[in-house]
């Protein structure tokens, strides 16, 4: 009996190791949600892993990571948004502009939320306060529409004295009409007149350009929204077959060829967001992590399209660049 009980005992200890493995927490998820389309973001992406990674996380060995695209049809954010809800994720990282973290913020006042925008989230409704959000969603904002009256400052400084701007914006963005009043109070502040022309597509975006032309206008100022990012190739094209100065809000218009870019960098604001995600996933809470805002902008010039446009950049604009591309 007692060798039986023995035998019985051993197989019993033989079981402990997969009963311990089904005891052990499943891998958590996060939530990836952003307003455009993955190609144009690769290197976005890239940060956000990195992020994690910065706090010990590293995509398909401790953590997933389930991705949700609009495509640039921002009315899929709330869908994608609960689906994502559906899944039970352990945070949500909202990306681009405010829609995505509405919808989030819609979607569920439980799973917690990080936001990566260019808007302003107090004034979108985001958050109450950027030192102490609460409830269940933080992140930070890289500020791109506050940066429009000295965007036109530094287009109209580099540039031929332009009379007429033209401005590109996308009426589907989550804050166009804040981009629309900026722009206006933009240009009446440098005594300029500013002609909107809008896009939603990239069919939209060559008539757009063509209002440009037959209004003649001497300059462009291209308004926040990662749509127009996906869709750089043809805008700086375009700007460059019409000969139409540009200014951009971000680098990455200016690296594909672009004249100007004023702003923060998106890669570094993607890269933080994961940070955040990691940082609650390892048990922070949202409210305790305040919203934080990028504080270094770059102004970056390429000479290359400078010369192609035959503007001369005046010394003083070429010394306040931090980057010239030749």
């Amino acid at each position: 009996m007692r060798r039986r009980n023995f035998i019985v005992l051993l197989g019993g200890a033989a079981t402990w190791p997969l009963a311990a493995r089904a005891q052990e927490p499943a891998m958590p998820v996060v939530g990836f949600l952003h307003s455009a389309s993955p190609g144009p973001f690769a290197r976005a992406v890239d940060a956000f892993r990195q992020g994690l990674n910065q706090t010990g996380y590293v995509e398909g060995r401790n953590v997933a990571v389930e991705y949700r695209w609009a495509e640039g049809q921002y009315e899929r954010l709330p869908g994608l948004a609960a689906d994502l809800v559906r899944l039970q994720v352990s945070v949500i990282v909202a990306i681009a502009t405010n829609g995505p973290a509405r919808a989030a913020k819609a979607a569920t006042t439980s799973i917690p939320i990080v936001f990566v925008t260019g808007g302003d989230p107090v004034s979108g409704g985001i958050v109450a306060s950027l030192n102490r959000p609460t409830g269940n969603i933080t992140g930070l904002t890289w500020v791109a529409t506050a940066l429009v009256p000295k965007q036109l400052e530094l287009l109209r400084g580099s540039t031929r004295n332009p009379v007429l701007i033209g401005a590109l914006v996308n009426p589907s963005h989550s804050d166009h009409d804040v981009q629309l009043r900026e722009l206006r109070e933009g240009g009446a502040a440098l005594g300029k007149n500013i002609y909107i022309v809008q896009a939603a597509t990239a069919p939209d975006i060559d008539t757009a350009f063509v209002s440009l032309v037959q209004k003649g206008a001497d300059a462009l100022i291209v308004a926040n929204d990662p749509f127009f990012i996906s869709c750089r190739d043809q805008i700086v094209a375009l700007a460059a077959r019409y000969r139409i100065p540009a200014m951009y809000f971000t680098r990455e218009f200016t690296e594909a060829g672009g004249l100007m870019s004023y702003g923060a960098s998106l890669i570094d604001a993607a890269r933080q967001g994961g940070v955040y995600a990691g940082k609650i996933l390892h048990g922070a809470k949202p409210a305790d992590l305040p919203v934080m805002q990028s504080v270094k902008f770059e102004f970056v010039i390429n000479l290359k399209t400078t010369k192609a446009l035959g503007l001369e950049i005046p010394p003083m604009m070429l010394a306040l660049a931090d980057e010239v591309i030749e």
